[in-house]
């Protein structure tokens, strides 16, 4: 008496599968196809964080000269007479 046929078939596909997954993981980690695109990602990031600290340091110092124009546009007075 042996192992029925259907068990050993069974065992055959889960032992292979193993084998295939680390196959396909080891091709797609030696891959250079998406390396470009992980370049852009990381290229647009980098500028995309840039505009975002250059924006923070803009809209902190329009503040203090908003205010300074505002008080001398306030302090003008209006000529209504020629």
């Amino acid at each position: 008496m042996g192992i029925p046929v259907e068990v050993a078939d069974a065992y055959r596909e889960t032992a292979v599968k193993p084998c295939i997954c680390k196959t396909r993981l080891l091709k797609s980690i030696h891959a250079e196809d998406g390396a470009v695109t992980v370049d852009w990602v990381v290229l647009t990031a980098a500028v995309v964080s840039l505009g975002m600290i250059v924006g923070l340091v803009i809209w902190n110092n329009s503040g203090s000269i908003a205010q300074m124009i505002a008080s001398y546009i306030g302090s003008q007075e209006v000529v209504t007479t020629f």
